[in-house]
C-alpha cells in the first residue's frame, strides 16, 4: 500500500540550500540526430561538438552534454524501467516556455501529456533516445499557495491545452 506523507525528512548534514543542478549529462546513440533535436527543435547553443559528445547551453554555462561514448548505435530504453524518470527545462516565462514548445509541436514532437501543477507548468515530451523533457515555467512565488508542498496541491496535477498555451508565443 502506497502512502503519503507530507512531513520533511531532513538529512544529517544539510546540502547547501544554495545549490542548484547544474548539468545533465546523457548516453545517446546518435550524436547527430540529438543535436538536431536539442539544437533545431528545442533551440539549445551548441558550445562544442568532438567525435562522440557535445554541450548545449542555453547561455553560456554547459547545460546538457550528448555522449555516444557508451551505448552509440544503442536502442532508446523502455519506458518505466530504473534509469532517468525525466529532467527539466526550466523557461524564465511563460511566453519563453509556449515559444520552445510551440517549436517542438511543429517539428512533429508528440506531446507525452501536460500538467499544471499550480506552482508550474509542465509540458513532457521524449528526445529521440526516449529521454523525457519537461519543459516547464514556474508562476511567480507570490501566487503560489500556501500549502503547495501539501499532497493535495503537487500531488495533483491538472492537464492544460498546449494549442492554449502555443497562442501565448
Amino acid at each position: 500500500m502506497e502512502t503519503t506523507s507530507t512531513e520533511r525528512s531532513e538529512p544529517k548534514v544539510a546540502i547547501d540550500p544554495r545549490v542548484k543542478l547544474g548539468h545533465v549529462h546523457l548516453n545517446v546513440a546518435d550524436l547527430e540526430r540529438s543535436l538536431a533535436f536539442y539544437r533545431d527543435v528545442l533551440g539549445l547553443r551548441v558550445l562544442l561538438t568532438l567525435p562522440k559528445l557535445a554541450f548545449l547551453s542555453a547561455g553560456d554555462y554547459p547545460h546538457l552534454a550528448l555522449d555516444t561514448r557508451a551505448g552509440q548505435g544503442g536502442k532508446p530504453q523502455a519506458h518505466g524501467v530504473t534509469g532517468l524518470h525525466h529532467y527539466a527545462l526550466l523557461h524564465p516565462t511563460r511566453e519563453a516556455l509556449a515559444a520552445t514548445v510551440g517549436r517542438a509541436v511543429e517539428a512533429g514532437t508528440t506531446v507525452a501529456r501536460t500538467a499544471d501543477f499550480t506552482v508550474s507548468l509542465a509540458v513532457f515530451i521524449q528526445d529521440p533516445d526516449g529521454n523525457m523533457v519537461e519543459l516547464c515555467w514556474e508562476r511567480p512565488r507570490s501566487e503560489w499557495p500556501e500549502d503547495w508542498k501539501s499532497a493535495s496541491v503537487m500531488g495533483s496535477p491538472r492537464p492544460f491545452d498546449v494549442a492554449t498555451l502555443r497562442a501565448e508565443a
